[in-house]
């Protein structure tokens, strides 16, 4: 994933302060980043059912309106900001298993089939490069659900939220050199499965 501008850290402190312009800021530099994580974190089943977009915004409004937070630098914020969303997540996924919210009784999340891949998506300039890309969008997503949770966990924070190999150990309680070894298994399967040397 591409680098992005990182927001200051004054601006992240004054966003915790509910600073509108600061919000924005952080927003900006996070959003497209935290909206590709959510989006393959969240799985077919529950894609269909919840609507990325938002679940990023009330990850976001959430953790910025949280008056506990105390700064130690940009990698330990995105790790926070990125363990909310997966916390929202997993959130989502415990209310919609519940006996009364079975699929067959509600419909899919309006707009739940676009989201943040299918914008980049559109941006491509023909008909027939839109469909290939959401073709390979889906089959992408579809590969990383068939991986194991670990293999997926350590690929979105490696690969996606761009956290170092540290952090992620941190994160996962496990030690750097296990963490790299989960992370070069999880590629090898990713990239069987999708047809890559």
């Amino acid at each position: 994933m591409a680098d992005f501008e990182q927001p200051s850290q004054s601006s992240i402190e004054s966003a915790t302060r509910g600073d509108p312009t600061a919000i924005a800021d952080v927003l900006r530099a996070y959003l497209p980043r935290l909206q590709h994580f959510v989006r393959v974190r969240l799985g077919a089943r529950l894609r269909d059912r919840e609507d990325s977009i938002d679940i990023v915004q009330s990850t976001v409004r959430e953790l910025l309106a949280d008056q506990g937070f105390e700064w130690r630098g940009e990698v330990e914020f995105r790790a926070w900001l990125f363990q909310a969303a997966l916390n929202k997540i997993r959130a989502k996924a415990r209310y919609h298993a519940a006996d009364k919210r079975t699929p067959d009784r509600e419909a899919p999340a309006a707009g739940s089939a676009g989201g943040a891949l299918d914008a980049v998506v559109a941006d491509q300039p023909t008909p027939s490069r839109v469909a290939m890309a959401r073709e390979e969008v889906q089959r992408l997503e579809a590969v990383l659900a068939e991986l194991s949770e670990p293999q997926r966990e350590v690929l979105t924070l490696s690969r996606i939220v761009g956290l170092p190999h540290a952090v992620i150990a941190q994160q996962l309680g496990k030690s750097e050199v296990a963490v790299r070894q989960l992370l070069v298994r999880a590629m090898a399967s990713l990239g069987a499965r999708m047809g890559d040397s």
